[in-house]
């Protein structure tokens, strides 16, 4: 169905109904209406990484850790497959009667936020840092997800409109000040693409930007709707109206915030605050025709996924796709995609998994589900983690697992209640050949607004870069005893291991939260079946280093992009089993709009491997400040040992031009200068002027 098609469904459903069904189809919530044959449908539903919160589905890696695989086809895979999934669902719960919360075709995400300050709890949801990066990632997921049929198989939101990352502890009130430039160079460009790929939804922050609530800002609304031109639907993020009132204090009752929101274009309310439209209405505060309008845009979303067909699309998808043997072997291969490997000294990966040799798995996350789920997650019908992915691997070698911590002490989670376990670590790894040391966190001490404060959590958000003391204390005693440590890092966010750590331990993978699968992907790129080629889509800061305030929105001193000082590890950073060598980048056409170039990699070393291209724009303008550097282009090739390629990259013109105060974008005056190569570029990369 054309989308215009899908309008003129929506119209003439609207135009029969009354007043009163029109304000309660505004709720998350809508009912029926049986004299016009509509069936009640639940708006909310998540998948941001996997059907989520509805049963069994496959768990695919967090989204932080699809951003880490630079492959945006891989990305469009699997939303593909989490699409496939919900519709299975969907078909099953329908013929079953069900159609309550979680069960709907309405998937709120991506998160498309920029994760601007590595303690956000959040921003393991995210696509990382840069706003290049994220905007590519999540065209791609909407893409795979929407499909290009007809119908949309699914219907993707981008969340959270605009400027919404942390603190979490203070979000239902916080006024985030953001500068226009910092507006349009860093937090609003992809929203802009996900509107140009065609995203379904926008949802609105909890947050103030600029003094306005983002339910209900009349700026961010001018933005979407006339600027970009964008003509989904509008969705509040859960309670947030109600902030309007009660945690803004920016309307004097909720009658008020729900005027303010619906006068704005906010077309549907995740919460209650809707129900006060009907006395709104008897005020004369709103009138019928953008009630209709509201509710036109809504139909148009439930008519473009087929609803109210005869023969509903996609009913023949069979429930059997549901976590099958082809979605778990992409959520594999996936994984393995995003393990960025961080330290390999004298080349100590890959093992042998066929040596004799007693191997110790040792930490809170070597048996931890949940940290291998993340948050915004579904139930995977079979997890396997690091030990159970050691002992399928490693066949030949004695195993001992112990916890030896809990993943933070006096946080109630997996393996927590035993508060003193590090003897018990210690004496598994003393005796060990080697230790595959699993740290890491979980959605205990890593999310969204936790509630709690203690010494490493603020709501959910991070105090420092080092992990809980009880594991830095675990990490440092199994360095004591044991002469080969492989520490391995799950959590969603940069991790400072200290120096003892980091200097002792032979490598040092980072998995994020992998999927329910994740074990076996870890395991498989220790023994070398699968090759690490995950890059870093965040800065890695040190765990001392001097970060702005979480509460500013100025992007200074953040990111790669912004940051004077050298960090932990660099965005894009990541190691491999093989070497790779490149030749000068060549132009070989440009537009108006972009720019295409070829440059030639080579794999000079003794393995196969996957090696992710990156391309970075460095320019100057003298006025305004500009980014050190911005990734503009990226892609991947798997080549064998000895194999070259000629990888061509298309690089869309906006990304290389300065943004001036007003927010908009010119060609810098100071020149362009494109870099290719496998990271950020150095001193031995080769420049392309323009």
């Amino acid at each position: 169905m054309e989308l215009e098609q899908a309008r003129r469904t929506a119209k003439a459903l609207v135009a029969q109904m009354t007043a009163e069904e029109k304000m309660a189809q505004l709720l998350f919530e809508s009912p029926a209406i049986e004299r016009l044959g509509i069936h009640e449908y639940n708006w909310w539903n998540e998948a941001c990484h996997g059907v989520a919160r509805a049963g069994v589905a496959t768990v695919f890696p967090q989204a932080i850790g699809l951003a880490a695989s630079f492959d945006a086809a891989l990305v469009g895979e699997v939303a593909a497959a989490i699409a496939e999934e919900g519709r299975a669902k969907y078909n099953k719960s329908v013929a079953h009667g069900d159609r309550g919360i979680y069960k709907g075709l309405t998937y709120w995400a991506p998160n498309v936020n920029i994760f601007r300050d590595p303690r956000w709890g959040r921003g393991q949801e995210t696509c990382g840092e840069d706003p290049f990066l994220t905007s590519q990632i999540a065209a791609a997921y909407i893409r795979g997800l929407q499909g290009d049929g007809a119908f949309w198989k699914a219907a993707a939101c981008a969340k959270h409109f605009a400027a919404h990352s942390g603190p979490e502890g203070k979000r239902h009130g916080f006024d985030a000040k953001v500068s226009v430039k910092d507006l349009y160079e860093t937090y609003l460009p992809a929203f802009e693409t996900a509107v140009n790929a065609g995203v379904a939804g926008v949802m609105g922050a909890y947050n103030r930007t600029n003094g306005e609530p983002c339910c209900a800002s009349p700026t961010l609304m001018k933005i979407l709707r006339q600027q970009w031109g964008f003509e989904g639907y509008f969705v509040s993020d859960c309670w947030a109206i109600s902030d309007i009132y009660k945690g803004h204090h920016c309307a004097n009752s909720m009658t008020a915030a729900a005027t303010m929101a619906l006068q704005a274009g906010c077309e549907l309310n995740c919460g209650e605050a809707y129900h006060s439209l009907c006395e709104a209405y008897e005020e004369d505060l709103i009138t019928d025709e953008q009630i209709t309008a509201a509710a036109e845009r809504l139909f148009t979303i439930r008519a473009k996924l087929g609803e109210f067909e005869k023969a509903r699309p996609f009913a023949d998808i069979p429930y059997a796709v549901v976590s099958g043997k082809a979605h778990k072997a992409l959520s594999l291969r996936a994984a393995e995609e995003t393990v960025v490997l961080l330290e390999n000294k004298a080349h100590f990966l890959p093992l042998d998994a066929e040596t004799r040799q007693t191997i110790a798995v040792v930490g809170p996350t070597a048996m931890n589900t949940w940290s291998l789920e993340g948050n915004y997650n579904g139930h995977a019908d079979e997890y396997i983690t690091v030990a159970d992915g050691v002992r399928r691997v490693f066949q030949n070698a004695e195993i001992k697992v112990a916890d030896g911590a809990p993943v933070c002490s006096g946080v109630s989670g997996p393996w927590n209640e035993f508060s003193d376990l590090t003897s018990e670590g210690v004496a598994a790894a003393e005796e060990a050949d080697l230790t595959i040391l699993c740290l890491g966190l979980d959605r205990t001490v890593e999310g969204e607004e936790l509630g709690f404060d203690n010494d490493f959590t603020d709501g959910g958000d991070r105090k420092t870069m080092h992990l809980p003391q009880c594991q830095m204390q675990l990490a440092e005693r199994i360095c004591d005893v044991c002469e080969n440590v492989v520490v391995v890092v799950l959590c969603g966010s940069c991790v400072d291991l200290g120096d003892k750590v980091r200097s002792h331990a032979k490598a040092v993978l980072h998995g994020w939260y992998p999927g329910a699968l994740g074990g076996l992907a870890i395991a498989n790129i220790l023994a070398g079946a699968a090759a690490p080629s995950g890059r870093l889509p965040i800065t890695f800061y040190r765990a001392d280093a001097a970060l702005p305030d979480m509460e500013t929105y100025d992007m200074a001193g953040r990111t790669y992009r912004f940051l004077e000082t050298q960090p932990l590890y660099p965005f894009g950073y990541g190691l491999s089993y093989t070497t790779f060598s490149y030749s000068a980048p060549k132009l070989l056409a440009k537009s108006d709009t972009a720019l295409t170039l070829c440059v030639d990699v080579t794999n000079t070393g003794k393995r196969a491997g996957r090696e992710v291209v990156q391309c970075y724009a460095v320019y100057k303008d003298d006025r305004t400040a500009t980014p050190l550097r911005q990734l503009c282009a990226f892609s991947s090739v798997t080549l064998d040992p000895g194999a070259s390629a000629t990888v061509t990259l298309q690089v869309e013109r906006r990304w290389l031009q300065a943004v001036l105060p007003d927010g908009s974008r010119v060609d810098p005056n100071g020149g362009v200068t494109l870099y290719c190569g496998g990271g950020q570029p150095d001193a031995m990369t080769v420049g392309l002027p323009l």
